[in-house]
């Protein structure tokens, strides 16, 4: 069982950085795949970014440049750094970790999410 807990949300102005933080505990987070989605009103939940295991990240297209994800295994914790930020990327941010177990297959966890509010 994995408890993720984010934090770092908030209001900030067009052009700004917010840096998301999510907390994991009740397992090891060097075992998950690690990824931060975002849901915006009306809209359907999309993956935002991606780290695996080995380091290997991958973003979706409107953040490339943007956004980097990173994990601090020791803390375990994952992070999401947002620069240049637009109005359209408001949203309630999630954290994800999933993994392959053998047997049930896919088992993947969320957080609570944490609101991003951008101004324009």
């Amino acid at each position: 069982q994995v408890q993720l807990v984010e934090s770092g949300g908030g209001l900030v102005q067009a052009g700004g950085s917010l840096r998301l933080s999510c907390a994991a505990s009740g397992s090891i987070l060097s075992t998950y795949r690690m990824a931060w989605y975002r849901q915006a009103p009306g809209k359907q939940r999309e993956l935002v970014a991606r780290i695996i295991s080995g380091g290997t990240t991958n973003y979706a297209d409107s953040v490339k440049g943007r956004f980097t994800i990173s994990r601090d295994n020791a803390k375990n914790t994952v992070y999401l750094q947002m620069n240049s930020l637009k109005p359209e990327y408001a949203a309630v941010y999630y954290c994800n970790a999933d993994r392959y177990v053998f047997g049930p297959g896919w088992v993947d966890y969320w957080g609570q999410g944490t609101q991003v509010t951008v101004s324009s």
